[in-house]
């Protein structure tokens, strides 16, 4: 799956979502990464510069582009849409076991 191609930030803000909740659960990383995010909570203003330290790995989890999930992950919105997102695939995955 690629990533979203840039838009506008409010036309592709949930395609975006989407692609990282799926990233993350193609991976088995939906649990620790929403107790993560919840967890950073206090820390979120401090996420970006967290982006730059992580760059190399995360570049390598979702294909080299990471200018839109830094934008996601630096928006308190984004980040909740992105919970929101990762309990949904959660729950549907285990009505589907």
């Amino acid at each position: 799956m690629n990533p979203p191609r840039a838009m506008e930030p409010e036309e592709n803000a949930d395609e975006l979502v989407e692609y990282v909740a799926r990233e993350i659960q193609l991976r088995g990383l939906t649990g620790p990464a929403v107790m993560f995010l919840e967890a950073s909570r206090p820390y979120r203003p401090l996420g970006s510069q967290a982006m730059l330290f992580f760059d190399p790995v995360l570049r390598g989890v979702f294909n080299g582009d990471l200018a839109e999930m830094q934008r996601l992950l630096a928006d308190d919105l984004g980040i909740e849409r992105l919970i929101e997102r990762l309990e949904e695939l959660d729950d549907e995955a285990r009505w589907d076991a």
